[in-house]
């Protein structure tokens, strides 16, 4: 297993103490078919030994739980690949086996990701009895040529029905959708997305399209046969999502995600807010504290290696290395400032081991608070509306 290097007098004696509370993350790498969106790490097989790999999660966590420590756990979060496609007495059994490692906050979210298909749709049920109580449905577009250029295998009636059902039966329920797709005008967003708020509950994901290497859709981009919205139009879009959001009491709590207060993704915060997270499953990554010091982990990516390396070592890890400082502070500012929210400074030294003027070029920052595109107080670095719009950007030029 690989180490980074480390800053000698540095790492040793920050990164959290070691009853840092806990979410866990478990991936579940199947899918019916590969969206050609979609660089996840999924893979489409015609039989899946479902026994096998349930036996193999559930060592792979208490291979964690072991080195961890007894943890209060915050949430778990079942994504994918397509988690809904797993046995719901799999789901049932890792709860189960967690509630014996941890010790389960009061309040714990856990969530899986669906699909609306008719298949993933009848097992809802059985995975409340199992214990989840918040699902994320892949929606992706209630308009029925988007999600057959999105390579979706759902109907729009479909995912109305799916959403009908979660609603009833999940106490918290967020959707997916996707939008800067090819040809798409603001007012058809617009509509679209009103649409979608009069049947979302307490959260949704709106992500913008983007092109990402490896893909179907990178080819086609590359060929000319995909083209995306010009900037200033995938700007306004962007903007007239916040807005409609905000009028049905949504607001925008992170780059992509919007909630009614209290909705928000508590799983997801604790990777924002730079929190310990124990990843397992193929693929999966981690960020957790073992005798003070922050390690990032990974699983093998490839589910059948995966599931040998479990089952010969108990854990399936290719890396697990302690993260230099200036690692910390820069995954740390990443994940931030993408919260409405921004970065806690108090925590941010105490995580990272640095000082904010450490990790960013003090020009860049300037120029950014004088062109309103961050704020920075006596307790918080904040990126504004305006600076979140071109966050990526932002994000290149000031972390060092």
């Amino acid at each position: 297993m690989a180490l980074t290097g480390l800053w000698p007098d540095r790492d040793a004696d920050v990164a959290a103490a070691p009853g840092e509370p806990l979410a866990l993350y478990v991936h579940w790498p199947f899918c019916l078919a590969k969206c050609p969106y979609c660089d996840f790490n999924s893979h489409v097989r015609d039989r899946i030994d479902q026994p096998r790999f349930a036996a193999a999660l559930r060592r792979e966590l208490a291979f964690e739980s072991a080195r961890l420590g007894r943890r209060r756990l915050l949430s778990v979060f079942f994504g994918g690949g397509t988690p809904s496609l797993m046995e719901p007495g799999t789901v049932a059994g890792l709860l189960d086996e967690a509630a014996g490692c941890f010790d389960l906050d009061p309040g714990i979210e856990i969530t899986l990701e669906a699909n609306p298909t008719s298949i993933e749709a009848g097992r809802l049920r059985d995975f409340r009895a199992a214990g989840v109580n918040r699902v994320s449905i892949g929606i992706q577009s209630l308009e029925e040529p988007a999600l057959r250029m999105l390579g979706r295998r759902h109907s729009a009636a479909e995912a109305v029905a799916a959403l009908d059902l979660a609603r009833r039966l999940f106490p918290r329920l967020s959707f997916d959708l996707i939008y800067a797709r090819p040809h798409q005008t603001l007012a058809a967003w617009r509509a679209e997305l009103r649409a979608a708020l009069a049947i979302a509950a307490d959260h949704l994901s709106l992500y913008q399209l983007t092109i990402e290497p490896g893909t179907q859709f990178e080819v086609r981009h590359r060929a000319g046969g995909l083209v995306l919205p010009e900037p200033d139009l995938a700007a306004a879009l962007y903007e007239a999502t916040g807005e409609e959001c905000a009028r049905a009491g949504l607001l925008a709590y992170e780059v992509s995600n919007y909630a009614v207060p209290g909705g928000e993704s508590r799983h997801n915060l604790a990777y924002w807010r730079y929190q310990d997270y124990a990843g397992i499953g193929a693929g999966a990554h981690g960020r957790v504290s073992v005798g003070g010091v922050l390690r990032a982990t990974r699983r093998h990516r490839a589910p059948e290696i995966w599931l040998e390396r479990v089952e010969r070592d108990g854990h399936a890890m290719t890396d697990d290395a302690a993260v230099p400082a200036v690692e910390r502070a820069r995954e740390a500012l990443l994940m931030g400032l993408r919260l409405a929210e921004g970065i806690d400074l108090e925590r941010f030294q105490a995580r990272t081991g640095c000082c904010l003027d450490e990790a960013v070029d003090a020009g860049i920052l300037e120029t950014a608070r004088a062109e309103g595109y961050l704020r920075l107080t006596d307790t918080h670095l904040i990126a504004l509306p305006e600076g979140r719009l071109r966050l990526d950007a932002l994000l290149g030029a000031l972390v060092l």
